[in-house]
């Protein structure tokens, strides 16, 4: 018998097995499976994340990922490896190439980011948008008569969807009653025809609903309209008689971006908004992104793809085309998202003095306030926002514009309150009331730059106005409660800003009349003086600087003659009914007028004792001076 022996020599180590590769049976088949998996799961990722095939995009690399990674996933589980721990070296032989490939990607990422980012690329960062310094009132039309109001917001975005959405009760008409619901997230404020609207999408309430009206067109394919609300008239209107098929809320062949990405597999979409042409036609305007900084930074507009909401055909057009006088597409307001415009701005607020700057010392450095609306100026939409210092939020340093369509940029220098100062302000003063402010639009009210607001109830419904002037806070002009239409808030603003010290003189026209505010220069030459008379119709009264004001309104007059107290003390005593004779110097026909005094009828004015004329007493001519 052969004795046994045994080699020490290894130190009783076991040999190494990472180099055996046991291949699963039918190893061939296997692979084949793999890659079907994979090309499965390409096809499948590419229909739902609709990616760009553009390597600019973070969304083109998640995708190679997940492609990538169904090849791995899927060769552990056809070798059995999970159970078979013996065919793992086999499986990852075999992935090895996915995974070279995907940690590339990876690197190509963090490298992009790295030259993408502000650390390295501030500068750059800061030139994405060019701001020019502009005038307040060459930026902002002139408001000097109430016609100018016509093409002034009077409410904000929530009650203007708030009126939409009464509107769809209106599809009861078409036997579609409950059937749809606002598309709210891609409505769009315009300038249509010379007014501010907001358009609104719609969309199938649930996949049900969508299913039995529009695939087996029981009542129609698509969408049968659009709802738009008059932002000034505050009227809403269904439209009806276009058939959308292509929209953000569909499925399928019908998803619009689904339908782009095929058309365009290399763009990078932005913002979807919906609009409306000069006839009323529907159509989306999509955002073509481009990268300006680096591999992955620096968002902007390269150019616009417009598409027929009803045949789904599109367009294209480059950002110069659109901005281009006598563009066919000049009725396009937002070519450029109000949220893609804000970035850019705080980019160049943020890093105009570089990097270490915005953290270190932030000499300059500003941000937009918390908020922003839209002003219709011209034939365009233009976004402004409130600018402000990083270091505090209570109050601006000026107004940034910026045109929607041109991309043209604007700032006005200036002191004040921040937009939610001014819309808290106006809240406190009706606070007994429980409305809430909207957030505020601003106005250029004969120069002076003016916050105006909207005073809404809990269901969104407009109770009143208020105007709070931006330079001079504190004063915040809101309607008494017995009169809160626009015209009253504008004239209570007046006289506010008329008590300023040192006065400040607003000249406004009330119905293309002019009102002049008096100053206290020299009193006019009593030549210049005219009376009126009639009967008194309305009394208000207010308390301005410590002295109160009494405004009458006569029935043959139409304006509002006002009086101070200290005047003429008389003036407590009228009633509605009256009959009084007012001396004034203002050539007015409406709105509101100085009144230099009052004689009321059937009670005269204290008169100086005189000599005797006929046969009464001295005692009783002092008597008579005496009574009233």
């Amino acid at each position: 018998m052969e004795p046994i022996k045994v080699d020490f020599s290894e130190g009783g180590k076991k040999k190494s097995v990472r180099s055996v590769l046991i291949p699963p049976e039918k190893a061939g088949l296997k692979i084949a499976i793999n890659i079907l998996v994979m090309l499965l799961t390409a096809g499948i990722a590419y229909y739902f994340m609709l990616p760009p095939m553009n390597p600019h995009d973070y969304k083109f690399y998640i995708y190679w990922l997940i492609v990538l990674g169904s090849y791995v996933a899927s060769a552990f589980v056809t070798s059995g490896a999970f159970a078979k721990p013996e065919y793992v070296p086999y499986v990852k032989r075999r992935a090895r190439i996915p995974v070279i490939i995907a940690g590339v990607i990876v690197l190509a990422v963090a490298v992009g980011y790295l030259v993408s980012c502000p650390f390295f690329r501030a500068k750059s960062f800061s030139r994405i948008l060019s701001i020019e310094n502009a005038e307040f009132g060459s930026t902002v039309s002139l408001i000097d008569s109430m016609s100018d109001f016509n093409n002034v917001p009077l409410i904000d975005e929530s009650a203007a969807e708030a009126l939409a959405d009464k509107t769809l009760g209106d599809f009861a008409a078409l036997d579609l009653e409950s059937q749809f619901e606002l598309l709210t997230e891609d409505s769009t404020q315009i300038n249509f025809k010379g007014s501010p609207y907001r358009i609104y999408p719609l969309q199938y309430g649930d996949v049900f609903k969508w299913f039995l009206n529009s695939v087996t067109g029981k009542k129609y394919e698509g969408i049968p309209g659009y709802v738009k609300v008059n932002m000034n008239t505050q009227k809403a209107e269904l439209v009806t008689g276009y058939d959308i098929k292509y929209s953000t809320a569909e499925h399928f062949g019908e998803y619009l971006e689904r339908v782009l990405r095929f058309r365009y597999p290399t763009y990078i979409f932005g913002e979807i908004s919906f609009e409306i042409d000069e006839s009323g036609r529907p159509f989306w305007v999509v955002e073509h992104i481009k990268k300006t900084v680096g591999l992955l930074g620096g968002d902007d507009v390269q150019g616009i793809i417009l598409v027929d909401a009803e045949s789904g055909e599109s367009q294209y057009f480059t950002a110069d085309a659109i901005k281009a006088e006598g563009s066919e597409v000049a009725w396009i307001d937002q070519a450029y998202d109000a949220n893609l415009l804000i970035q850019q701005y705080n980019y160049f607020g943020t890093y105009n003095g570089g990097f270490w700057n915005s953290i270190i010392g932030q000499s300059g450095v500003k941000k937009t306030s918390s908020g922003y609306s839209f002003l219709a100026i011209g034939d365009d939409v233009y976004l402004y926002t409130g600018v402000t210092s990083v270091t505090t939020d209570d109050s601006i340093l000026g107004f940034f514009f910026i045109n929607q369509r041109t991309k043209e940029a604007f700032f006005y220098n200036t002191t004040g309150a921040t937009e939610m100062a001014a819309q808290k302000s106006a809240q406190g003063k009706v606070q007994d009331m429980g409305w809430k402010a909207s957030f505020p639009i601003l106005l250029n009210i004969d120069g002076e730059a003016t916050y105006f607001t909207a005073l809404k109830d809990d269901s969104n419904i407009v109770k009143s106005y208020a105007m709070v002037n931006v330079e001079q806070y504190n004063v915040v002009a809101i309607p008494e409660k017995q009169n809160t239409d626009l015209r009253s808030c504008l004239e209570v603003y007046i006289r506010g800003m008329s008590q300023l010290n040192p006065p400040v003189i607003i000249d406004f026209a009330f119905d293309s009349d002019s009102y002049t505010v008096p100053d206290d220069g020299e009193a006019p030459d009593e030549s210049e003086f005219t009376t009126v008379s009639g009967v008194v119709t309305d009394i208000r009264s207010a308390v301005i600087g410590g002295t109160t004001y009494y405004y009458i309104e006569l029935d043959n007059s139409g304006l509002y003659y006002y009086v101070a107290a200290s005047v003429t003390n008389r003036v407590m005593l009228l009633n509605v009914g009256d009959k009084i004779t007012v001396t004034t110097a203002d050539k007015v026909q409406t709105g509101i007028a100085d009144a230099k005094s009052i004689e009321i009828d059937g009670l005269a004015a204290p008169e100086t004792p005189e000599e005797s004329t006929d046969n009464g007493t001295a005692e009783e001519e002092t008597e008579a001076a005496t009574q009233p």
